[in-house]
């Protein structure tokens, strides 16, 4: 997730500066900028350059700041408010879809503030189908229906969910089994879905979640054991919430294609890799990557495992998971757009 924090006030930037420091100690937290005034310029840039905004204001500034930018709870990103003395951090757009609930969760617990939600399944502990969408990074195909799904949990009405039954969905029936908040569900098996697809129905209305690629990059020192790359893996998952299940693909660099601790990873979870060539890796830019210069000392390229998860991940993907290191691994984990 990448975050713009933006305050008014003295007292807000200083809040600002504390919490962005939290953040970026965060692996989720792909970047965290900083901005200070001059509402009405920033907003209408950070609104569609940013997955999440922060504001540190009054309500009312912020309200008359977003209101003309709004366009629908698939594209907007989500909005939190703080106050200046961060007593209290509020969900205030895209709870669900766009995160703000969690984020709110989150940066209330990193600043000892208590977290303000209200959407109607949060605050009835129901677990909403966008809710589903968002943690197990499924896209939704009719997002019109939404609204007729969570009122249909509300009301502790039973959806069914249809899966193909020669993939593995241990992530999704997992996730159903974990989660605190309630749902009525039944599972229908089809080979008629799609082995990417989950659909849900109820009554006469049906919609598609869609799995988005979900590829886990590996570097490694050379002839690293198996076992510390998967335990690398499973922290960065577990920071994530997801389960091995829910991966599709790793990836490395050419130079590491030899690697057995990777090839035995990939065997033992039944998961395909791909080995990006260098060449590749040495044209791919973006600002969301770290650079090495001791990686490119050596190879000739500013990393392995983030660049790798980009590109397997295809155009305009991002990452979900920052490097991170792991005792001589390091773990990226990229989604497809």
């Amino acid at each position: 997730m990448k975050i713009a924090i933006i305050s008014v006030s003295d007292k807000g930037q200083e809040l600002a500066l504390s919490l962005k420091e939290k953040l970026d100690a965060d692996s989720t937290i792909i970047k965290t900028d900083l901005y200070h005034k001059n509402v009405k310029k920033y907003f209408p840039v950070l609104f569609y350059e940013y997955d999440a905004v922060i504001a540190i204001m009054a309500s009312g500034i912020l309200i008359r700041s977003i209101a003309p930018l709004i366009e629908s709870k698939v594209s907007d990103p989500a909005v939190l408010n703080i106050d200046d003395n961060g007593n209290f951090v509020i969900s205030t757009l895209s709870g669900h879809l766009g995160g703000a609930n969690k984020l709110t969760q989150k940066v209330a617990g990193l600043i000892g503030a208590t977290p303000v939600i209200t959407t109607s399944t949060d605050v009835n502990n129901k677990l909403g189908i966008d809710v589903i969408a968002k943690d197990l990074y499924l896209s939704i195909d009719k997002p019109e229906e939404i609204l007729f799904f969570n009122k249909a949990i509300l009301e502790g009405e039973e959806i069914s969910f249809t899966i193909n039954p020669n993939k593995n969905f241990e992530y999704l029936l997992g996730y159903l089994n974990k989660v605190t908040l309630e749902i009525d569900v039944s599972f229908d098996y089809s080979s008629e879905v799609s082995e990417d697809e989950i659909l849900v129905h109820f009554d006469d209305h049906r919609l598609v979640l869609k799995e988005r690629k979900i590829v886990a990059g590996i570097g490694c020192r050379r002839e690293k054991e198996y076992e510390k790359i998967h335990e690398g893996l499973i922290k960065s998952i577990n920071d994530l919430g997801i389960s091995e299940s829910r991966i599709n693909m790793l990836a490395s660099a050419e130079i590491k294609k030899d690697e057995q601790g990777i090839l035995k990873l990939s065997e033992k979870l039944g998961i395909p890799v791909s080995f990006v060539d260098m060449d590749r890796l040495k044209l791919f830019e973006s600002t969301d990557v770290a650079k090495s210069d001791f990686v490119y000392s050596k190879f000739g390229i500013y990393g392995v495992c983030e660049p790798s998860a980009l590109i397997t991940a295809g155009f305009d993907s991002e990452l979900i998971y920052k490097k991170t290191s792991y005792d001589g691994v390091t773990i990226a984990i990229a989604i497809s757009k």
